[in-house]
């Protein structure tokens, strides 16, 4: 096992830490949530360039922009409720 195949269990502790934070009632933990996110989509592109998976990199772009999305309606949510 190369050492960038270790990469996708970071990216997996990463993503299942996010996906269990993003459910919170606590507007900090949710930006904490997809911070997390987008760690894990840029580990996932790396692994799955090295592993030639095309289609996880595609998805993981995706993802990312979702991310980025409720990253941004999060933070105006917040902004609001001050």
């Amino acid at each position: 096992m190369d050492l960038i195949d270790w990469v996708q269990w970071p990216a997996m502790v990463v993503t299942v830490i996010s996906a269990w934070f993003i459910g919170s009632q606590r507007p900090r933990r949710r930006m904490i949530a997809f911070w997390g996110f987008i760690l894990s989509n840029a580990l996932w592109v790396v692994w799955g360039w090295h592993s030639n998976a095309f289609g996880l990199i595609v998805l993981e772009c995706i993802l990312l922009g979702m991310n980025a999305r409720g990253f941004m309606k999060n933070q105006r949510s917040n902004q609001a409720s001050r």
